[in-house]
């Protein structure tokens, strides 16, 4: 077991990664001093495919599957239950799924009473390496994703890389790139063990992906501890995320999954910094094999460059209206620019399959 403690200004997260780690729910629970009455979020799929945790005064209360459950009628369900279950600010809200299941049951744990203790029990690689760790909560809108939200840092993380058995191949393969970008960012020991182990990646080696959860939890806790909120620092963790969310939005978060749609922005931010003469041309050459070994990324060619614009212009990483970029420079290192030209973008959209 591995446990790192997040401390902010605010508010404290214990995170716990390993093997058999979701086991120990309830004893972890009480080492942390949380008391029911507990709402276990999750989803039907999840439900009957992992053995839902079993704790005393709780109840269940399951989400649609997809990303198109995020939206605040399923945050008010959430919060109509919690009222029927008469919690209150002692009680707890226990997210057990991938992103999704994150972002809503953490949102409405915000928002109740002005914030409720949560847990996240991730049961998805992308959640277990990303979304579950930094408190960032929400839904999306019909012109973006994640637009409406709020910061709400859950006071326990519990990964299970054992959770993962179940979860299908292109579901873990999303989370993988997701995975990938820590590597890119901050860590070239993460990216060489895809480069040389990739085989035994995609066959999930037990040990070795506990490495990479590990690896990247602790990367992220790092960064969002030098930057809860998003200011400066923590923007690079959005590497691959313009074009990704651009994507996502412009598809209407159908017919691709969220690492899938970052595999294509990592792309594409290595190929903008590259024609901006910042990354060597071989960085990106190695970058693109990374993201093609992991799997074929599902084509895009039914969207236009000028519809991934607009929705780019619509994302939350628009600064006074001028889009940010998060790109590399070397693999292990990025930065955020905003002088990207519109020509490069849409000529880098179209080599990825955009009409």
């Amino acid at each position: 077991m591995h446990t790192f403690v997040l401390k902010l200004k605010t508010a404290q997260s214990r995170i716990v990664v390993g093997e058999g780690a979701s086991g120990r729910l309830r004893a972890l629970l009480g080492e942390e001093g949380m008391d029911g009455p507990f709402l276990v979020v999750s989803q039907p799929r999840i439900a009957t495919a992992i053995d839902m945790p079993r704790l005393r005064d709780s109840s269940v209360a399951l989400v649609p599957d997809g990303e198109r459950a995020k939206t605040l009628r399923t945050v008010e369900r959430l919060l109509d239950r919690m009222l029927e279950l008469g919690m209150t600010r002692q009680s707890t809200v226990v997210a057990v799924g991938g992103g999704v299941v994150g972002d809503v049951a953490g949102f409405a744990g915000s928002l109740f009473l002005r914030g409720v203790s949560v847990v996240q029990v991730p049961t998805t690689l992308l959640a277990q390496v990303d979304s579950s760790v930094g408190g960032k909560t929400g839904v999306n809108h019909r012109r973006g994703k994640n637009l409406i939200g709020s910061f709400h840092q859950p006071r326990l993380v519990v990964a299970d890389p054992r959770l993962l058995a179940t979860l299908p191949d292109r579901d873990y393969r999303s989370g993988l790139y997701e995975t990938l970008k820590y590597g890119v960012i901050r860590d070239r020991v993460l990216f060489r063990i895809f480069e040389r182990r990739s085989g035994a990646i995609r066959a999930r080696n037990p040990v070795l992906i506990e490495d990479l959860v590990r690896r990247s939890v602790a990367i992220k806790a790092r960064v969002v501890a030098a930057d809860e909120r998003e200011g400066d620092l923590r923007r690079i963790l959005n590497f691959g995320h313009t074009i990704g969310h651009a994507i996502e939005a412009a598809l209407r978060y159908r017919a691709i999954r969220h690492g899938e749609a970052v595999g294509h922005g990592m792309i594409g931010a290595a190929r903008i910094a590259s024609g901006m003469g910042l990354l060597d041309d071989a960085e990106r050459l190695r970058i693109e094999a990374a993201v093609g070994s992991i799997g074929r990324l599902p084509a895009i060619a039914r969207l236009s460059s000028e519809a991934l614009l607009d929705a780019m212009r619509h994302d939350k990483k628009v600064r006074d209206g001028r889009l940010h970029f998060v790109l590399p420079e070397r693999i292990g290192a990025v930065q955020v620019r905003a002088d990207v030209p519109v020509r490069l973008v849409r000529s880098v959209l179209r080599g990825l399959g955009a009409a």
